[in-house]
């Protein structure tokens, strides 16, 4: 064999080691999957949801509705919250600290009146 080929083939031997390395270590994407139900009465209008480094929303809930979102954390810092009732009354809210690298679950309720709730399930 030429060494030219016989170095590719070394290369590619050692590039395939390390992807199988890395899969039985398990590595995988840290991400969050938040869910915003409208637990009120009403349509919610432009909900947005700030986190560190981005931000996400939906044009329109309605009531009963759930809205689904995944992201990953690029930063650490407050979770915020803003919508718009039916009368057109913007509702802003600060929610919890998240820190980078964090990964599960974070319902978010928008209730009919009074603050909205915030449950999570997150990791480191």
């Amino acid at each position: 064999m030429r060494a030219d080929t016989l170095l590719l083939m070394r290369r590619i031997g050692a590039t395939v080691f390390l992807s199988s390395l890395a899969a039985l270590a398990g590595c995988h994407s840290h991400y969050i999957q938040a869910t915003i139900t409208n637990t009120g009465t009403a349509d919610v209008n432009v909900v947005q949801v700030e986190y560190p480094s981005a931000s996400f929303g939906v044009q329109h809930l309605a009531p009963g509705a759930v809205f689904h979102y995944r992201f990953k954390l690029l930063g650490s810092g407050n979770l915020k919250i803003t919508y718009y009732d039916a009368k057109n009354g913007e509702h802003p809210q600060t929610g919890p600290w998240l820190n980078e690298g964090q990964e599960g679950t974070l319902d978010i309720a928008i209730p009919a009146s009074g603050s909205v709730t915030f449950k999570s399930s997150l990791k480191p």
